[in-house]
């Protein structure tokens, strides 16, 4: 008897970027994975807390959003990192995969 339906089992070679960066108040350490999967947004993970989250550059307009995925209390820490997930996360044409 089977357990589980296998949904995909995927290999890639991913491209990852490891970034650590202070702001006026906190250090940041961010590894970022570039990857085809998750309709081609990067899987962004806080090397401090583990805390992860999948980004796009539309997601960048919610700070709530940020400040939700990362945990983040004070609004000015959610804007810097925003400022700096613009930089770090590619714009990409949003495809619908269901219609």
């Amino acid at each position: 008897m089977e357990l589980f339906d296998k949904l995909y089992d995927e290999h890639e070679k991913a491209k990852v970027r490891f970034v650590g960066f202070t702001t006026e108040s906190t250090r940041y350490d961010f590894g970022i994975v570039y990857t085809n999967q998750f309709f081609g947004k990067p899987l962004v993970v806080c090397m401090q807390t583990g805390r992860s989250t999948l980004l796009d550059t539309k997601d960048l307009n919610d700070i709530d959003y940020i400040q939700q995925s990362f945990r983040i209390q004070d609004e000015q820490q959610a804007i810097d990192l925003i400022e700096f997930f613009r930089t770090a996360i590619p714009h990409m044409p949003f495809e619908p995969q269901y219609e």
